[in-house]
């Protein structure tokens, strides 16, 4: 059985969208930035709001509720009130499928 889990054909990821899958019961956004696809868990380190709907520039999202900055390839912090990363995902694409791992799966 695979690890891996399918967000999207990426024929219909277009740039500048991103996607939540659930992933082991957590949320996970898969973005694709500029035809790279990027992923983090779906919650920001500093009181477990929605990051995939805050403003994004390129690879960096800010949190919608305290803006908060995290970088979507990393997971680091760029900007306070967070102090923790957000977790990152592995993104591949498989035979036209965009998809995800769950990395914490030992």
């Amino acid at each position: 059985m695979s690890d891996w889990l399918d967000v999207a054909p990426e024929d219909q990821f277009p740039v500048g969208e991103y996607r939540i899958v659930d992933v082991d019961d957590t949320e996970v956004a898969v973005f694709n930035v500029d035809g790279e696809f990027l992923a983090v868990e779906d919650m920001c380190t500093h009181d477990g709001g929605k990051l995939a709907c805050g403003d994004r520039q390129g690879d960096v999202i800010e949190c919608p509720r305290h803006g908060a900055r995290f970088s979507l390839r990393t997971g680091e912090v760029l900007a306070p009130p967070a102090y923790e990363p957000v977790v990152v995902f592995p993104v591949r694409i498989e035979n036209g499928m965009v998809q995800v791992k769950d990395k914490r799966r030992g």
